[in-house]
């Protein structure tokens, strides 16, 4: 009765709402972020699908291209030198990694060979900030916009600062529950996103106190 009651909450949007804000509380976006001398634009990767036999970026990953294109546009025509980052690496196994499944969509919506770097073996959210921090402070960009998902910036803010790295965060997108008396599977889907970024959030402290990370 308790499983039902706390799935009826998750499915009309009642209980993931809240979830939702947890993920996200304490992050302000910069809006707009600022563009100064070089300037790095990080992308997250959020996966891999199979669709019509075709491996795809899921709809929060093209959602972050297509940020990332947006403001790599922008910042050409602003500061001297503007690079796109796309950091993520393959831990399903589909044999192709995010950032080399990302990359020819940014190639697509403008973003220049030149500005593209890659990062390839990140696993995880915390594996992406360790991966590319080298890349960013060995290059010493002068600001730095980290490109996400809003249900997973608080989170990734975590993991940067953990190796140095304060990024201005900008959302990619976001996820509202819709709450009503009426069950939704898209508020199952956006609270099971949530419970992961708060459970990963407890166990980057976690993991901080006993020294694992």
């Amino acid at each position: 009765m308790l499983g039902f009651a706390l799935l009826a909450g998750l499915a009309t949007g009642w209980l993931t709402a809240p979830l939702v804000a947890l993920a996200e509380s304490g992050v302000t976006p910069a809006e707009p972020p600022i563009f100064a001398g070089r300037t790095a634009i990080v992308v997250l990767g959020a996966g891999i699908e199979r669709r019509d036999g075709l491996l795809v970026p899921p709809d929060d990953g093209l959602a972050r291209i297509a940020r990332a294109a947006e403001l790599h546009s922008v910042c050409e025509r602003t500061v001297a030198r503007c690079t796109v980052i796309v950091t993520g690496g393959d831990p399903h196994r589909h044999g192709t990694t995010e950032a080399d499944l990302y990359a020819p969509l940014l190639l697509a919506r403008g973003v220049p060979v030149r500005d593209l770097v890659l990062e390839r073996r990140s696993r995880t959210t915390y594996e992406n900030a360790k991966y590319t921090a080298p890349i960013l402070l060995a290059e010493h960009y002068d600001e730095t916009i980290l490109v996400t998902s809003s249900y997973q910036m608080r989170r990734a803010l975590l993991d940067f600062a953990r190796f140095g790295v304060t990024p201005q965060p900008v959302f990619a997108n976001r996820h509202r529950a819709i709450r009503g008396w009426w069950p939704r599977w898209t508020n199952v889907v956006v609270a099971s996103r949530a419970l992961h970024e708060i459970a990963g959030i407890v166990q980057f402290y976690a993991y901080r106190r006993l020294g694992w990370f």
